[in-house]
C-alpha cells in the first residue's frame, strides 16, 4: 500500500501462526471491540490472516488492500461471508463519510504512511500528515475505533521491515491526533506498538 507494498510472491510468510507472537487475535478482538452488526475494515488485509479472525465477530469486513494479487491469494483459501475485498489504495478509500464502525491495521502502518516521514526516519510534524490517516478520520464514524500495531522504530529484531521504514509510538500517535482521532490507549513492546484510536 503506498509507497512500499508487501512482496506478493512472500505471500506465504503472512499466513505464518508465528505472527500471534506480535499481535493475538484475543489481543486485536479486544482493541477493536467489534459489535456484531458492525462494519470494520482490515486495512492492508493481505492474504486474511486477521480478517479471518475478525469476520465471525462482524456483519461486514472489508479486506482493504491495494495489491488484487493479495485478494486473489486470499480467495484461494476460501473467505468467510462477512468479508468483501476492496482494492484501493489507503489515501482514496471507497466508502462514505463514517461508513466504518471501526478499523485496523497488523503490522502495515508503515506501508501506507507517508514516504518521506519514513524515508528520513524523522518523526514527522504533526501537522505534516498524508492522505491516508486523514482518509481514515473520513471514512470511521465518529466514536469508532481505530487499532493499529505495527513494528516499532525503536526495535531491535531483524523480524519485521528496515527499521528506517517504521515509525516509533510518538510519532504514530501524533499524526493520529493530527488529523482528528484521540488516542485512548497507546503502548509500546518489544519489536511494536499497539494505538487504539477514536473518532
Amino acid at each position: 500500500m503506498g509507497f512500499h507494498t508487501y512482496p506478493v510472491d512472500r505471500a506465504d510468510a503472512l499466513e505464518d501462526p508465528s505472527r500471534y507472537r506480535y499481535c493475538s487475535r484475543e489481543e486485536l478482538l479486544e482493541m477493536l471491540e467489534p459489535a456484531a452488526d458492525g462494519v470494520v475494515a482490515d486495512l492492508g488485509s493481505g492474504t486474511g490472516f486477521y480478517a479471518d479472525d475478525v469476520a465471525p465477530f462482524v456483519d461486514t469486513l472489508y479486506a482493504v488492500d491495494v495489491q488484487s494479487a493479495m485478494h486473489d491469494r486470499y480467495r484461494e483459501k476460501g473467505v468467510p461471508d462477512a468479508v468483501e475485498f476492496v482494492t484501493a489504495e489507503m489515501s482514496s478509500l471507497p466508502f462514505d463519510d463514517g461508513q466504518l464502525d471501526g478499523a485496523y491495521s497488523t503490522m502495515t502502518h508503515h506501508e501506507y504512511a507517508s514516504p518521506t516521514a519514513a524515508d528520513n526516519a524523522e518523526p514527522a510534524p504533526a501537522a505534516d500528515t498524508d492522505g491516508a490517516l486523514a482518509e481514515l478520520a473520513r471514512v470511521v464514524r465518529p466514536g469508532g475505533r481505530l487499532v493499529t500495531v505495527d513494528w516499532s522504530a525503536d526495535g531491535e529484531s531483524a523480524a519485521g521491515p528496515p527499521l528506517e521504514e517504521r515509525f516509533d509510538l510518538a510519532t504514530a500517535t501524533a499524526r493520529l491526533e493530527a488529523v482528528g482521532f484521540e488516542i485512548t490507549f497507546a503502548r509500546e513492546r518489544p519489536e511494536t506498538f499497539a494505538i487504539v484510536a477514536t473518532r
